[in-house]
């Protein structure tokens, strides 16, 4: 399985930016796939994740409200929409799935992930 995060750069406070996560390997709408970030010197932190069919969707509370997870399973791919954006959401991006199809149990728990993309960096200024 493999992963591929892309779309970071740098966007000032206030302004918005979209990441995306490609996936092969696997048929890609039996897992839920989540996002979570890195800041320097900081633990992996849950941004988002979303079910496999795309109903079900889940927020941290620091983001919830200004980014939005989808996916579009005929492209195998899952969007993060980052808008408002602080400066404190700089960092870098990972998104990451499971091995567990069908499941949701875990989804703000990095350590249940298996597999994870190479990670996007977002800068937002001030």
């Amino acid at each position: 399985v493999q992963l591929q995060a892309s779309g970071g750069g740098l966007v000032q406070a206030g302004g918005s930016l979209g990441v995306s996560c490609s996936a092969s390997g696997r048929p890609f709408n039996r897992y839920l796939v989540g996002w979570f970030r890195q800041a320097p010197g900081k633990e992996h932190e849950f941004v988002a994740a979303i079910s496999w069919t795309g109903a079900s969707t889940y927020y941290s509370d620091s983001v919830k409200g200004r980014f939005s997870i989808s996916r579009d399973n005929a492209k195998n791919t899952v969007y993060l929409q980052m808008n408002s954006l602080k400066p404190e959401d700089t960092a870098v991006y990972f998104c990451a799935t499971p091995t567990e199809r069908y499941s949701n149990n875990n989804y703000n728990i990095p350590s249940w992930y298996h597999y994870w993309g190479q990670g996007t960096l977002v800068t937002v200024s001030s």
